[in-house]
């Protein structure tokens, strides 16, 4: 990261390619060579059925989507950096949650069919199935080898996600938005990245990492409150968006959804809440507190953003323009010539 952004795109290339061949190869390889079970397994209970409603449980299992339809935010991060980003954006958007899908859907398919204890998986028997898989399918030295190729996938992504992060913090201290913002608004003149704004997105994380090195019981509501915050910084856009075409805004861009505009934004949002709604569901079972951090931490956050906001004023410093999406479209339409789509 940096060394600047042309090694960044090495890395995110190799990444890919680890991601495709150790994920859609490894899923199509069990489905095709290793599969032991039939695909009725996906309608069958194995017995753990039980009394009462499995609204709960389906709601339990949305969580998978909501942890992998996400991250394509990072393409827009860097938008600065790209040529021609009103096209290119929006497709690496695109293809982001197309190749995650997909990806996921082979091999979360893989794994199932493949499993020669499912029962024993899903009884709770076996606690870490994925080794278990890969260890009876591929070997020993087969399952080592697919690790290695994930952590090259998984590093590549971290690399994105550290460069994604970086540039928002760059963005807002160049608008004069953020505490410390000179600090962090300097850019490497030889690199040409933001390398103060980088070190703060690798710092972070890093220290994170260290606590729940320490305490691993704080795994699931730090990670769930990451999602969460997410979620939420995407709604404020969806919102945003949609009171804009409420108000008449119709984009004039390269890339435009057309009629189909207003119903998307509001599915969207309607996902998103769902999300939100799933996510800071309190849980059950523990402490107060423990049942609750997701949201007293939503909590936290939401409030000294506001005080933030009221007492610092930083809407007041930045020299960007804002809530300008209807003229800066009229003026797409008036250079290109492009007719306004109902």
């Amino acid at each position: 990261n940096f060394s600047g952004t042309k090694g960044l795109a090495r890395i995110a290339r190799i990444g890919l390619a680890a991601e495709l061949i150790g994920v859609i190869g490894l899923g199509l390889y069990l489905l095709i060579f290793q599969r032991k079970q039939e695909f009725s397994v996906f309608f069958d209970t194995m017995g753990v059925e039980g009394e009462g409603s499995y609204v709960p449980v389906f709601l339990a299992s949305a969580l998978a989507g909501l942890f992998l339809f996400y991250g394509f935010e990072a393409c827009g991060d860097v938008a600065e950096e790209v040529a021609d980003p009103a096209r290119r954006i929006p497709r690496a958007m695109m293809m982001t949650i197309l190749v995650g899908a997909v990806s996921a859907l082979f091999s979360f398919a893989g794994y199932v069919l493949a499993a020669p204890d499912l029962e024993g998986i899903v009884s709770g028997e076996i606690t870490d199935p994925i080794p278990a898989i890969l260890e009876a399918t591929l070997g020993t030295v087969g399952a080592k080898i697919f690790l290695v190729v994930t952590v090259l996938a998984f590093v590549s992504c971290v690399l994105s996600l550290q460069a994604a992060a970086s540039r928002l913090l760059y963005s807002f201290a160049r608008d004069g938005m953020l505490p410390g913002h000179t600090w962090l608004s300097k850019v490497s003149p030889r690199s040409k990245v933001p390398t103060n704004a980088l070190i703060v997105a690798c710092t972070v994380p890093a220290l994170i990492c260290v606590l729940i090195y320490f305490n691993d019981g704080i795994l699931v509501p730090v990670t769930s409150f990451a999602i969460l915050g997410i979620y939420v910084a995407f709604q404020m856009v969806v919102l945003a968006a949609l009171r804009q075409r409420f108000k008449g805004w119709k984009p004039a861009g390269p890339f435009r959804l057309g009629t189909l505009g207003t119903v998307i934004n509001v599915a969207a949002l309607a996902y998103g809440v769902f999300a939100i709604i799933l996510l800071a569901k309190p849980d059950s079972g523990g402490t107060f507190f423990q049942n609750y951090v997701v949201l007293i931490g939503l909590c936290v956050v939401l409030v000294t953003g506001l005080l933030y906001l009221f007492i610092a004023r930083p809407d007041t410093k930045s020299t960007a323009p804002e809530g300008d999406a209807r003229e800066v479209a009229d003026e797409i339409r008036r250079r290109t010539g492009r007719v306004e789509v109902p």
